[in-house]
C-alpha cells in the first residue's frame, strides 16, 4: 500500500449509502471491471465513466451507510478509488474497506475546500491532505496500527495468509 496517495479528486454530498455506492440491481455480477463500471451509479451514472484510476473520493458526513455488504468497496476499487476521504463513514463500510485494502481517511471538512478536478495528495503516515490548487494543508485522523497493518498487507486476506505461510512452516 502507498502511504502517499496522489489523484484528482471526486466531491460527492453525505450520507451516502451503499446502494448508492453500487446499487442492488448489480449484484449478480462478478467481472470485477464491470463491478467497477456501475459505481457511484445510484448516485450519478456519469462518475464511473469519467473516474480517473487513482482518483480520491471526497464526501460529507455518513459515508457508506446502509446495508454491510462489500459489493461498495469492491466497486470503488475496481473504478479505480485509491481512498475514500470523509466527515465520517459507517463503521461497517469502514471495516469492509479497511479489509478489501481501501483506505478511508477522516478529514472533517474537506469537502468543503476541494472541489471535483482539483489535485490532493494524501499522507497517511503524517496524517495529512494538501490540495495543489490552493496549498492548503488539513489535518486528518490517523488510522489505527491494525488498520495500517491491513492496508500495508493489500487485505485482510493476504495479511491472514502470510500469517498462515508463517505458521505452517513453523511446523
Amino acid at each position: 500500500m502507498q502511504t502517499i496517495i496522489t489523484g484528482p479528486v471526486t466531491v460527492i454530498g453525505k450520507n451516502i449509502d451503499t446502494d448508492q455506492i453500487y446499487p442492488g440491481r448489480y449484484l449478480a455480477l462478478t467481472d470485477p471491471k464491470e463491478i467497477g463500471s456501475h459505481c457511484l451509479s445510484g448516485l450519478d451514472e456519469n462518475i464511473a465513466p469519467n473516474f480517473q484510476k487513482g482518483g480520491l473520493i471526497v464526501a460529507e458526513t455518513n459515508f457508506g451507510c446502509g446495508s454491510s455488504r462489500e459489493h461498495a468497496p469492491i466497486a470503488l476499487l475496481n473504478m479505480g478509488a485509491s481512498a475514500v476521504i470523509a466527515d465520517s463513514f459507517a463503521r461497517i463500510f469502514f471495516r469492509n474497506a479497511i479489509n478489501l485494502g481501501l483506505p478511508c481517511i477522516v478529514c472533517k471538512g474537506l469537502y468543503q475546500h476541494v472541489k471535483t478536478g482539483d489535485t490532493i495528495t494524501v499522507d497517511i503516515n503524517a496524517g495529512s491532505i494538501s490540495v495543489k490548487e490552493t496549498g492548503e494543508v488539513y489535518s486528518c485522523e490517523a488510522l489505527g496500527d491494525q488498520a495500517m497493518k491491513i492496508l500495508q498487507a493489500g487485505g485482510i486476506k493476504p495479511m491472514m495468509r502470510k500469517r498462515f505461510e508463517k505458521t505452517d512452516l513453523a511446523q
